[in-house]
């Protein structure tokens, strides 16, 4: 078996266990580790409220090499005051000893109900359990991506393999979220491995504008984590020529990892809370970029669209009435609105289409909603997904 896991570049190994942080029994305990030490970057939420894992990770995120990754998943060590602080600090010193490096050298991450304290001792267990099992296998990134999971019905992957300076490289990635999705240059949790050998700045500039354009253009419900984190680590073991300016191999490397966070944002999209298909907002004709960015995200956030989409309806009336109240300049004489090529509204009046048709199209696991403004010339976009009842579901009884 072909391994697409966060183990497929060299120098990275994984596990995954459960050691009863969850309830459930479920899979809750997942490590990474770069033996060699990896080159990271790391982009985190920007609520004013962050977890102690992101407060300890933006810490120890400066050490010049990471080894190691720890993430919980159940409980999100959010909300938890000092002792959850401490509790963070203890899962990175755990770690440490187990792989004999340092606490600083380790980063750590949770994903799970806010304002519960962590079970140390199961938690502390779970980690040396997870660093015995550590493996460069398929099956053990497997099972890093399923013990990053909550509410998500299944693990999230995806993986580009390319040539820099004739050596093979490659890039992978594990994400886990599926509610409270709505960041702002942040993300979930998400997780990524890749053998370039780069420097930390570039690394740094290619994750931030991977994200930008793919996991921070989705919104699952317009809620922004208190945990949101990503990582990337790079080994360096590629063996091709460090890349240490935006030249050519910059930019295939960063293209590829921009289409690798854009395959798991469409994972996310479809795999949300309840969520049975998924569409993408393009605004054009927008007076300024923000602007444009705003009124796709209105759109792909309007409740009222998002139940059309579920009934299959092509309600463009909804649609309008997203842009018409996010508070962005239009001209209304010139708006229109398409879904994928076809028109139901051109000029700031309805024409006459097909309903069927365009009951199909929204029906489809996948259409697209262009919006004109008429009043600029910026464009922007949005993925978003349906609202069903599973969603109220899953959110009324999570905490119980």
């Amino acid at each position: 078996m072909t391994n697409e896991t966060i183990t497929a570049p060299r120098g990275f190994l994984a596990a995954g266990l459960a050691c009863g942080i969850k309830v459930s029994g479920k899979p809750d305990m997942a490590l990474i580790s770069c033996p060699s030490g990896a080159t990271a970057a790391a982009v985190f939420t920007t609520n004013k409220v962050v977890s102690a894992a992101v407060q300890v990770a933006r810490e120890h995120f400066k050490s010049r090499k990471i080894y190691a990754v720890v993430a919980n998943s159940g409980k999100a060590n959010a909300c938890t005051g000092q002792k959850g602080l401490t509790n963070a600090r203890k899962m990175c010193a755990v770690t440490a000893k187990a792989l004999g490096v340092k606490p600083e050298q380790v980063l750590v991450a949770s994903t799970g109900v806010i304002g519960e304290q962590l079970p140390m001792p199961k938690t502390n267990a779970g980690i040396v359990a997870a660093a015995a099992q550590l493996s460069d296998s398929a099956e053990a990134g497997q099972a890093f991506a399923r013990a990053i999971m909550t509410t998500d019905t299944k693990p999230k992957q995806a993986i580009r393999r390319l040539k820099i300076s004739g050596q093979d490289v490659t890039i992978a990635g594990a994400v886990k979220g599926a509610g409270m999705i709505g960041p702002n240059m942040a993300t979930t949790l998400l997780f990524i491995t890749t053998d370039v050998a780069i420097s930390k700045v570039l690394l740094e500039t290619a994750l931030m504008s991977a994200i930008g354009d793919s996991l921070n253009k989705l919104t699952v419900d317009g809620h922004q984590s208190t945990n949101d984190t990503a990582f990337l680590l790079a080994s360096g073991l590629a063996g091709q020529r460090p890349i240490t300016s935006k030249c050519p191999r910059y930019r295939k490397f960063a293209q590829a990892l921009a289409e690798l966070c854009t395959d798991l944002a469409r994972q996310m999209a479809l795999d949300a809370e309840g969520a049975t298909r998924m569409f993408k907002v393009i605004v054009h004709g927008a007076a300024t970029a923000k602007e444009a960015a705003r009124a796709a995200r209105a759109v792909a956030d309007y409740p009222l669209v998002k139940c059309a989409v579920h009934g299959g309806d092509p309600n463009w009336g909804r649609i309008i009435c997203a842009v018409g109240s996010c508070g962005v300049k239009l001209n209304p004489a010139k708006l229109a609105c398409k879904l994928d090529n076809l028109t139901v509204f051109r000029n700031g009046a309805p024409v006459k289409f097909d309903a069927k048709k365009a009951a199909a199209i929204v029906a489809q696991i996948e259409h697209t909603i262009t919006v004109d403004l008429g009043a600029g010339g910026a464009t922007d976009f949005c993925y978003g997904c349906d609202l069903t009842a599973e969603y109220v579901h899953i959110n009324a009884d999570y905490h119980t």
